[in-house]
């Protein structure tokens, strides 16, 4: 153990203050406090100026005294429309804030959507002709502020008089999620190394350094350049790559944000304890409430309705929208605009342009990918200025943004009965079953797969379960099916599943061709916002000078959260709103347990495998250096902390 790894144990225990002082000289600029900076000898009362509003009119809070106000009404609210270009969670979100927090009227709200369902990303469809297609699932925790500052004023829509944050929050009291198995080998055997990270000193050390690296020092650089093998052969890296789908070409300034963000999850990573999940698939549980919500209220749904470009006019440091033009019944038309016209664009997708296969037909890997709707759209406004992004660094090589899921549904009792020794809970009993993915660690596709609370979907048949997996490597050849993911049948992905699930080999073939149906998706642009990136190629929420135009959604930039998340397209909507509509009430800030000694070290410790650095035989002089920091702690609440904590360890 060496003299840096010491020191880096000790950054640690004052993490919270380092990492402040370490942030990013860009976020503040962005960012900015206020722009009117009042001298401290100027007044007595130390708490006055914190809730001035920064450059793009917002201001952010934490606890619950802002959560539980209700903001006024904002000035001239009644001359004001807002359009909003797509129909995801994000617009969907900010449509909410609209009507809740600015007060607007419904019928002054147009939400334009290019497709005839709501929904974005957030999808969940049982299609006549293919069957059950969920593309992905929604991981959430219980510090997604904003997302729960939305849902508990969303009516739920099996019993209206609670919120849909009531039920979810009821539903993972009474059934709280964790997994039981967290990976396999050899064809569904549990791994041996279960709740372990298995991180060699080396990788910790890497792990540390780019926890405290500043963000700018992070532009444009991949994960492979701060991390090596002593990080990627680790268990560690198969949760965290798996879990959310990082490979190692990706950003690893969003990897850093991520480890800040979730610091306080780094114990529940290997069974997901930190995780919770809807009762069913999102759309179901999340956007049909909020449709529902909206259209009481008059919101206006434009579907078939695919907006090409947004117009500016740049006079006096002023961005004004003043047109939008968009695609009605194969009709090019133009909506003019007036800075009382507020408008909304969702930059972005990663879920367009999906590729669709059945049980019979790949879902067309190597066909060709068109840049259309959101992607063609925020090029066409980045043309005109600068600050609106660069979405060619996020859209230019759908080979390292693209990977393929598939939805499998079967009633068979072999295949129900596999999947109930591997996660050891019966997949029919309505609760918790994978209690996340299950990842197969010697899959050549690098395959995961869950099984969520059945039904997945309201109308689903008894018996009848739904499968979602996923694969990475999309382009490599399978152990059972020797061809690249991509280029397979539904039911030659469901063979490849039962073989890493341990289905006897003689009847693999039979139970994929006669006792499954699989619907494959090939999602190129799925990790777009993975890609590495510097600052600027993501616009702002607000970009400068904005007076009636937001960014919305995971391709837009707001400080310290981090994309693929819920909680990152309800932030960005909640900040759209409140800031170009002078809503005087704060966006609650990112959760800071990067800022909480507690997290850092607790962290700190599960990382190690419940190894303290304190606690193992050091060189000297290290080893003296350590009794003497110990000593000097000695029956204080430092020391108790530590304790509490296992850095030491009576």
């Amino acid at each position: 153990m060496n003299k840096k790894i010491l020191k880096l144990g000790i950054l640690t225990v004052a993490g919270a203050a380092i990492v402040a002082m370490k942030k990013s000289k860009k976020e503040k600029l962005v960012y900015s406090s206020p722009q009117t900076k009042v001298k401290k000898s100027d007044y007595k009362n130390t708490e006055l100026n914190k809730q001035k509003k920064n450059s793009k009119g917002i201001y952010y809070s934490s606890g619950n005294y802002e959560a539980f106000a209700r903001p006024k009404k904002p000035k001239d609210i009644e001359k004001k429309s807002a359009y909003l270009v797509g129909s995801g969670l994000a617009s969907l979100a900010a449509a909410c804030f609209l009507i809740r927090d600015a007060q607007m009227s419904g019928d002054h709200i147009h939400i334009l959507e290019a497709s005839n369902i709501a929904g974005g990303a957030c999808d969940g469809v049982a299609d006549p002709d293919r069957g059950y297609i969920m593309r992905g699932g929604r991981e959430m925790e219980d510090h997604f502020e904003c997302l729960w500052d939305l849902f508990h004023s969303i009516p739920s829509l099996e019993h209206p008089e609670n919120s849909v944050l009531d039920e979810f929050y009821w539903l993972n009291k009474e059934d709280p999620n964790y997994s039981l198995c967290r990976a396999t080998n050899h064809r569904g055997k549990p791994s041996e190394n279960f709740g372990k990270f298995n991180i060699d000193a080396k990788g910790r050390k890497q792990i540390m350094k780019l926890f405290f690296t500043a963000n700018e020092k992070l532009y444009d650089k991949t994960i492979e350049d701060v991390f090596d093998e002593h990080v990627f052969d680790s268990d560690f890296w198969l949760y965290w790559r798996t879990m959310f789908a990082f490979e190692n070409w990706h950003s690893a300034l969003e990897l850093k944000l991520y480890l800040q963000r979730f610091i306080h999850h780094i114990g529940g990573l290997p069974d997901f304890s930190a995780l919770k999940f809807t009762r069913y698939n999102q759309y179901e549980s999340l956007i049909l409430p909020m449709i529902e919500y909206l259209k009481q209220n008059g919101v206006i749904f434009h579907f078939h309705t695919q907006v090409t470009n947004v117009i500016f006019s740049f006079e006096n440091d002023q961005k004004v929208a003043k047109s939008i033009e968009y695609i009605k019944n194969s009709k090019t038309k133009i909506l003019p605009l007036t800075k009382d016209d507020l408008v909304f664009v969702t930059n972005g997708s990663c879920t367009e342009s999906t590729l669709y296969g059945d049980h019979h037909t790949p879902a067309n890997g190597d066909a060709m990918i068109r840049i259309t709707g959101c992607w063609n759209l925020w090029k066409n406004i980045a043309k005109q200025d600068p600050s609106f992004g660069h979405p060619e660094k996020f859209c230019g090589n759908v080979s390292k943004t693209r990977w393929e899921s598939a939805t499998i549904t079967t009633s068979d009792t072999k295949i129900i009965d596999a999947i109930t020794r591997i996660c050891k809970r019966d997949p029919l009993s309505g609760k918790v079953v994978t209690g996340g993915i299950v990842s197969c660690e010697d899959s050549n596709w690098l395959l995961s797969w869950t099984v969520n609370r059945q039904g997945q979907f309201r109308k689903q048949k008894e018996g009848e379960i739904c499968i979602w997996l996923y694969s990475l490597f999309c382009d490599t050849p399978g152990n059972y099916i020797h061809k690249p993911m991509k280029d397979c049948t539904g039911e030659e992905i469901t063979a490849e599943w039962l073989y890493h699930i341990g289905i006897p080999l003689d009847e693999i073939d039979e139970l994929a061709k006669d006792h499954a149906n699989t619907v494959p998706t090939m999602l190129p642009y799925i990790t777009a916002f993975f890609m590495p990136r510097t600052a600027r190629d993501r616009p702002d929420v607000i970009p400068d000078g904005c007076v009636n135009f937001a960014f919305l959604g995971q391709f837009a930039e707001t400080p310290r959260d981090t994309i693929f998340t819920t909680e990152y397209s309800v932030r960005t909507a909640m900040e759209a709103v409140y800031g170009l509509l002078d809503v005087d009430r704060g966006v609650p800030e990112v959760w800071g347990s990067v800022y909480d000694v507690r997290n850092l070290l607790d962290a700190s410790v599960r990382l190690m495998d419940g190894e303290s650095l304190l606690d193992m035989d050091l060189p000297m002089p290290i080893e003296k250096l350590k009794g003497w920091l110990l000593k000097f702690v000695k029956d204080t609440d430092i020391e108790k902390l530590l304790e509490e904590y296992e850095l030491i360890k009576n």
